[in-house]
């Protein structure tokens, strides 16, 4: 009888093989939408896991008689969950306060797994994973746009004392009306004041842009505050 810990190279064969199709149709969604890591580096970390899986199981198969070894073929296998956040934190990145790329790390995550599924012979799990993978960025994506659509983005220009923590104070206002901060400059006024003044301005993100007069009166009512305006942002 053919023993569960050894393997011929068919079966590696069909295992590497079937980690460069669901790798690669994975990192060709992420290709396609200009993401950082796309179609080949999908494949690789797939490609990757698949064959240290293999290893893990297989790679030391001659040392299970030897009374000294204590064979646990997920040992390996393990430090691919958290050795792929590496590659995975190289492709976020933060602008202000927005932060882009954590689908790309999430989805090279989930390669890895896939990777490690298809070297442990788990082929089922494997394949359903990769299609509800594909669906969530296909198509989730599109349904996710049109929720942020119905989010507009106001450019706010506050003019303020140039004073310690005016810009908490107003963060804490917009936080209250729940309104999401999504860019923020500080420049220096240069018309002469007694007080010297600055300019915050901020990109926010509201739901219902009618309540935006209500909100720049609540601003002004800070202390120190001499000026709001207030547009829809363009860019």
């Amino acid at each position: 009888m053919e023993s569960v810990w050894h393997i011929d190279y068919l079966q590696v064969l069909i295992r590497i093989f079937l980690a460069i199709i669901m790798g690669g149709a994975i990192g060709f969604e992420r290709e396609k939408s200009n993401h950082p890591a796309g179609f080949r580096t999908h494949i690789l970390v797939s490609i990757g896991s698949t064959l240290i899986m293999l290893i893990s199981i297989y790679g030391f198969s001659d040392f299970l008689d030897d009374e000294n070894v204590r064979f646990d073929p997920s040992r390996i296998a393990a430090q691919v969950v958290t050795g792929i956040g590496f590659l995975g934190a190289g492709t976020i990145l933060r602008h202000g306060f927005s932060v882009t790329g954590l689908t790309t790390a999430a989805s090279l995550w989930v390669v890895a797994a896939i990777g490690l599924a298809i070297g442990s012979g788990f082929y089922f799990g494997a394949i359903i994973s990769t299609l509800f993978v594909l669906i969530s960025l296909a198509y989730f994506s599109k349904l996710e746009s049109l929720v942020v659509r119905k989010r507009q983005l106001i450019e706010l220009s506050i003019s303020v004392e140039d004073r310690p923590g005016k810009l908490g104070e107003v963060a804490t206002k917009l936080g209250e009306n729940k309104i999401n901060i999504k860019n923020i400059n500080i420049v220096d006024d240069d018309q002469a004041a007694k007080l010297p003044l600055v300019t915050i301005r901020l990109i926010v993100q509201v739901f219902d842009y009618d309540n935006v007069p209500h909100i720049v009166d609540e601003i002004k009512q800070i202390n120190g505050v001499k000026q709001v305006q207030f547009g829809k942002n363009t860019d």
